[in-house]
């Protein structure tokens, strides 16, 4: 059996292509060294699970440690105590059983003891679990923001209470609780968090302060698990195809494995053909079309209020809301939908940039009647003009009323043009997206042919002017390295008329050659 590329749960050594796990977790074997107790985070699909299995197998085969990795996934939005405890019991017992089987655990009648009290219970049972235990033990536990309400306040606290009287009673020597948020950022009401108030501060076991996560691939870590690939089967992907897989996935574990596994598994089964850059480009366009199990997981979500406050603005280019509080923010970087860069908030990489204004308008997408044909030259080249043209008719009579339906009221107009774009160029080229938090601007690049064509989208109302949007615009084609390009501005001024607001008209401006399209 030849390894492949790894889409559906954690990577098994021999039968997955994969990067060796102690890379990313070097942070992860100080802390159990130090005895420490620490969350480790990391967005979806990033190589949480396969990272704690890697971690259990490491520790035991030293011989220095007892590990135990358990999966608490069952008793996830289960706020009763009760029937969360002895959930959570029940799958340490059973890992314990199958992993660790010469460590002596609760008989059990002392297991059903011990879950009468639930309040007790789990740091009972971890007591007497490592009382007659001869090296540290460490426990790693797997899915812990699944916990809800008090089933969640009763879990922390009875590890902080076992943490606490470790110098004079047996518990876990080092404790690691894992999931997409860190501790301070699990789902809690206002009262639940009044009640645990050692959540927001260093105690207990500075669990705030040695909170670490899951850093994406590198560049090179990419081109590395890719070449395991052509020393099984001698095929190879071209420099161009890796810095594409780089530049569309930047290294998120899942999304670099779906592209490779959708080219080499299904589009290019001959192993003598090099793939390419256009390779990627079409596996790209698959796993987004099909919304792979990921990625549908994740758009899913894309309705939820607390996503929709902190997408909206970022889409349309506007600030975050003043109002927005930590637990939303986290929430949405927990997920993975979005990154920091340097402290600023951004769609975290070209495949969520993509999937994320396509997933919200594909209805409006799929009942527009507009053809490809219209907008393509004789020659083949695309009449970006006639195209733009042809969106101001459509936004005039039916966009703009679709726009005010969106959920995403502030980004509707940027949604609609979009949507627009994406039933023309599709299958025919591409859109690139770039969403320009805080400027109020929205860059489009669109690809036909050889031919690129940049776009960008400004919303105007009584404070924008449009010579501060041809400021933006000439930037943006620096940036690209055009000589003109295309501005398209939503008069948002109720007192205008639409006989206004829909014109094409084309200036210079600072050396560029700019068409402003307005709607």
């Amino acid at each position: 059996m030849r390894p492949s590329f790894n889409i559906a749960g954690p990577c098994i050594p021999g039968e997955h292509y994969m990067l060796p796990p102690e890379r990313r977790l070097k942070r992860v074997l100080r802390l159990i060294e130090d005895h420490k107790y620490f969350t480790l985070h990391a967005g979806r699909q990033t190589g949480k699970t396969t990272s704690l299995m890697w971690l259990e197998r490491h520790l035991n085969e030293t011989g220095r440690f007892d590990a135990l990795w358990v999966d608490i996934e069952t008793a996830r939005e289960q706020p009763d105590v009760a029937r969360a405890m002895r959930t959570i019991l029940t799958n340490i017992d059973r890992a314990l059983a199958l992993r660790l089987p010469e460590l002596p655990r609760p008989d059990r009648a002392s297991f059903d003891e011990l879950l009468q009290d639930p309040a007790t219970a789990l740091l009972e049972y971890l007591t007497r679990l490592t009382a007659g235990g001869v090296r540290p033990f460490v426990l790693l536990f797997d899915e812990v923001d699944g916990l809800v309400g008090e089933a969640l306040v009763s879990f922390l606290t009875q590890l902080r209470q076992g943490y606490i009287a470790r110098s004079g009673a047996s518990f876990p020597a080092s404790v690691a609780l894992v999931g997409q948020r860190q501790v301070r950022d699990y789902v809690m009401t206002r009262e639940e968090r009044r009640t645990v108030t050692w959540l927001g501060t260093t105690s207990p076991f500075n669990i705030t302060a040695e909170a670490t996560t899951l850093g994406s691939f590198a560049e090179a870590e990419v081109a590395e698990l890719l070449d395991q690939h052509t020393a099984a089967t001698g095929q190879r992907f071209s420099p161009e195809a890796v810095e594409r897989i780089w530049n569309l996935a930047e290294g998120h574990p899942w999304l670099t494995n779906a592209l490779a596994d959708q080219i080499v598994g299904w589009d290019v089964e001959e192993r003598g053909t090099t793939i390419t850059a256009a390779h990627v480009d079409a596996a790209n366009e698959t796993i987004i079309h099909e919304r792979r199990s990921h990625i549908d997981s994740l758009m899913a979500r894309l309705r939820e209020p607390r996503l929709r406050r902190i997408l909206d603005p970022m889409i349309a280019g506007e600030r975050l809301p003043d109002d927005l509080v930590d637990d939303d923010l986290a929430d949405v970087l927990g997920l993975g939908l979005i990154s920091l860069r340097s402290g600023t908030p951004t769609i975290a990489n070209a495949i969520y940039r993509e999937v994320i204004p396509r997933a919200l308008t594909y209805v409006q997408q799929v009942s527009m009647a507009e053809e490809q044909a219209w907008y393509v030259r004789a020659d083949g080249d695309l009449d970006l003009a006639k195209l733009l043209a042809g969106f101001q008719a459509f936004w005039r009579k039916d966009g703009h009323l679709a726009a005010e339906g969106f959920g995403y009221r502030e980004s509707g107009p940027h949604l609609m043009l979009m949507a627009f774009l994406q039933r023309i160029v599709n299958g025919g080229g591409r859109i690139e997206r770039e969403y320009g938090l805080g400027r109020g601007a929205l860059d489009l690049l669109v690809s036909w042919k050889r031919a690129r064509h940049a776009i960008e989208v400004k919303l105007r109302r009584d404070t924008e002017t449009e010579l501060d949007a041809l400021d933006q615009v000439t930037r943006y084609l620096d940036h690209a390295g055009l000589d003109e390009g295309h501005l398209v501005m939503f008069d948002l001024r109720k007192e205008v008329p639409w006989s206004e607001r829909l014109f094409q008209r084309e200036i210079a401006h600072r050396g560029k050659r700019v068409s402003i399209v307005g709607c």
